[in-house]
């Protein structure tokens, strides 16, 4: 299998499965001599971890990160990276019943095809399980870059959505509340919905925006490694992901060039930002802003229709432990990998001018 290593100069190779011994990774190209925050990883990890409150998977994982190598009295050294995250809560019986059948909308089916064999416990290395080593690596990239600001925060379930501009909305309070959105009157309809569906035994989708502030200006190139392709290769990247916008996005297609174009101040700034931080794929200085639209999770607690492997139609249930919606523990996996484009072209931009 390929496809399993990120990012160019500092990059991230994960491995494991959903219920193998462990999951983990191996960053390399990150420098030596940044000083560790190890409580700070941890603290992006407990975020993203299962079992955290009632509108989640209810699996139950400490998710404890062990670094074995790169790191030296508290900094690193600049030699490769190894960490794990060893698997504890595994209840692999919950899905004898897919052994030879395949969830409807999940990867199942073409992994299946694709590899001719599959681990079928949890989804094996297509699950969202392996998100957690992203989550380190993210964590640490952040850590290498610390005058930038990365913010992400649930700004829709379903059709519930925050009717407020993000500047108008205060990022400390995005941890308040289980659903992650810093506005709390709108949280607390996000959250009646998900307990709602899953009471239901479906899921529901959303949405996840992004604010990045202190981008220095000049990341990214003008040709094929635009920075805004490679922060939408990141977060299409992330399971159930299914559309990346920035700046006025789709909006931006419905107006007319004098009302996109974001003058310019006389220090270089915008009046405006409907660029989105970006102009030509390099970033400009002003605010990154992007949002990532997630569908609804495949396995689900209702009776479906599906194949098996012999090509038999049969009917299926979901079993296990699931997220009725996934974008209240993916805010902080859209922060990781927003932070390994940034750390590896802040990285790639040192090398354009001596």
């Amino acid at each position: 299998m390929s496809g399993n290593t990120f990012g160019k100069l500092f990059k991230l190779t994960t491995f494991g499965e959903s219920h193998g011994k462990a999951i983990g990774g191996v960053i390399d190209g990150c420098p030596s001599g940044i000083s560790v925050n190890f409580d700070a990883i941890q603290n992006e990890l407990n975020r993203r971890k299962p079992g955290q409150s009632a509108i989640v998977t209810q699996r139950k994982e400490p998710d404890t990160v062990e670094f074995y190598s790169g790191v030296f009295e508290g900094k690193t050294t600049g030699t490769p990276i190894g960490f794990a995250i060893h698997n504890t809560n595994q209840k692999s019986q919950d899905y004898a019943h897919i052994k030879d059948s395949y969830r409807p909308s999940h990867a199942d089916f073409v992994f299946d095809k694709k590899y001719g064999f599959r681990d079928y416990r949890g989804g094996g290395r297509s699950s969202a399980r392996e998100t957690a080593s992203r989550v380190v690596a993210g964590a640490l990239a952040k850590q290498l870059l610390p005058e930038i600001k990365i913010n992400a925060f649930v700004s829709s379930v379903g059709d519930i959505f925050i009717n407020k501009p993000y500047q108008a909305l205060d990022f400390s309070k995005t941890e308040a509340n289980p659903v992650r959105c810093p506005d709390q009157d709108t949280a607390e309809k996000m959250e009646a919905y998900i307990k709602q569906i899953r009471k239901e035994g479906d899921t529901v989708g959303g949405t996840i925006t992004c604010v990045i502030q202190n981008v220095p200006i000049g990341l990214g190139e003008p040709v094929f490694d635009k920075l805004h392709a490679d922060l939408g290769k990141a977060m299409l990247s992330i399971n159930a992901v299914k559309g990346f916008e920035y700046g006025s996005g789709f909006c931006g297609a419905k107006m007319k060039g004098s009302e996109h174009n974001d003058l310019f101040n006389a220090d270089g700034t915008t009046k405006t930002n409907l660029s989105g931080g970006i102009q030509g794929g390099i970033s400009n200085g002003m605010d990154i802003y992007f949002r990532v639209a997630f569908k609804p999770v495949a396995t689900i607690m209702q009776q479906q229709t599906t194949i098996n492997a012999q090509g038999n139609i049969v009917e299926m249930t979901g079993k296990g432990r699931h997220d009725p919606c996934v974008v209240t523990r993916a805010v902080p996996i859209v922060e990781a990998m927003a932070a390994l484009v940034l750390a590896d072209n802040y990285l790639i931009n040192r090398t354009n001018r001596l």
